[in-house]
């Protein structure tokens, strides 16, 4: 022991080893609080919004549920945002300094028009993030085994009920809970745009191919004459003929023999609709088979049609559509709660069911008839493969 404390306090050059111990010590404990005040201090509400590109965050952060409620029990910003294990909140405060970059290095963010204009991947960042920790920071105060469902509304206990079944995440139901939800279309929008711009090269040779979106039919090579009808998107057809920017076309699909055969369908006794066909287009039709639907007792016509139509928006694979209109499905119906699998309905029942939702999502026409299209083909009674 007496030769244990000689070598303690024995001087290594200038100070023993016992004052190197308690320097050591020293720093230790010093920069221990320091991270710790650091921590602290950058974890406060006030923090977070002193940078004016968190102003408008911050204001909607005070209209929301987690800011002022009937229990006075305040979420902050890090509540949300950063983790409770010590590994957490070191990297997501690396994490978080890339916005000190895009603010004062790149400007990407530095004014209110720009934080908006990027609102969008900057919201989808933060979701895939909470996904991907299995929403932790909101299961550190919502726990699903101490939910009193009685207290619930009763359409809030039976999604909760199921939510915690599959142990959700509660960022696939509650985007928007503290923040304005972005422009949803932006996404989409900007995949259907290159869809548009490599339709034309695509399409240029192949012998079948698939409508971007609606499309005028002409009985002849002639786009300023008489549309005899339309094609439907994310339709398929077969290359006949090419002349200058015009195609023409075999349309396959079914028509109802007692109805007034106007309405092309993919598959027969199903309402996916694919074109609608009049006058001299009409006139081309070809029986094909005919057959009675057992369900219903209706007799189907399979026929086909030729028409003309421009080259433009056609394209020579559908999946590429459907990749399109699966980030609509989920950037619409995903923004308020979690979307049930295309394979949930029937290709009819879709009808209803996304009738339903109209309410709550801004689609044009054309992009809703893409996205009932794409949840029919992967309806519960269409294989929910996509083909055709």
């Amino acid at each position: 022991m007496k030769k244990l404390w000689q070598k303690l306090i024995k001087p290594s050059s200038k100070l023993s080893i016992l004052a190197l111990v308690l320097v050591g010590i020293g720093i230790t404990l010093a920069g221990t609080f320091v991270v710790h005040k650091g921590f602290e201090v950058t974890s406060t509400i006030e923090f977070c919004t002193s940078c004016h590109t968190m102003e408008q965050n911050y204001e909607e952060y005070k209209e929301s549920v987690h800011f002022k409620n009937a229990s006075g029990v305040q979420a902050v910003c890090t509540d949300c945002h950063q983790p409770k294990d010590f590994p957490g909140k070191v990297f997501r405060k690396l994490e978080a300094a890339k916005d000190l970059y895009h603010h004062f290095i790149t400007g990407k963010i530095d004014t209110p028009e720009k934080f908006e204009e990027n609102r969008l991947e900057m919201a989808q960042a933060v979701w895939a993030r909470m996904s991907g920790q299995q929403s932790k920071t909101c299961k550190s105060c919502h726990s699903y085994d101490d939910m009193d469902h009685s207290k619930q509304s009763a359409k809030a206990a039976m999604e909760m009920k199921k939510a915690a079944a599959e142990n959700m995440n509660c960022i696939e139901c509650h985007k928007g809970i503290a923040h304005e939800l972005p422009n949803m279309a932006g996404g989409f929008q900007k995949d259907f745009e290159t869809l548009q711009a490599t339709a034309n090269s695509q399409g240029a040779t192949a012998e079948k191919l698939y409508s971007l979106g609606e499309k005028d039919l002409y009985a002849v090579a002639d786009a300023s004459s008489k549309a005899e009808g339309k094609l439907l998107p994310a339709s398929e057809v077969t290359v006949l003929e090419r002349k200058d920017d015009m195609v023409k076309v075999q349309i396959d699909g079914w028509l109802e023999k007692a109805g007034k055969g106007r309405v092309m369908t993919e598959y027969m006794g199903k309402r996916v609709f694919k074109a609608t066909i009049r006058g001299d287009v009409k006139a081309t039709e070809q029986l094909i088979e005919e057959k009675t639907d057992a369900a219903t007792d209706i007799v189907w016509q399979h026929v086909s049609v030729q028409a003309w139509v421009t080259s433009a928006d056609l394209i020579d694979n559908i999946q590429p559509i459907w990749n399109y209109a699966e980030g609509m499905y989920a950037s619409t119906c995903n923004a308020c709660h979690a979307a049930p699998d295309p394979a949930h309905f029937t290709a009819n029942g879709w009808i209803s069911g996304l009738n339903a939702m109209s309410a709550y999502y801004r689609l044009s026409k054309t992009e809703e008839r893409t996205l009932l299209k794409y949840l029919q083909n992967h309806g519960k009674d269409t294989g929910g493969a996509g083909a055709h």
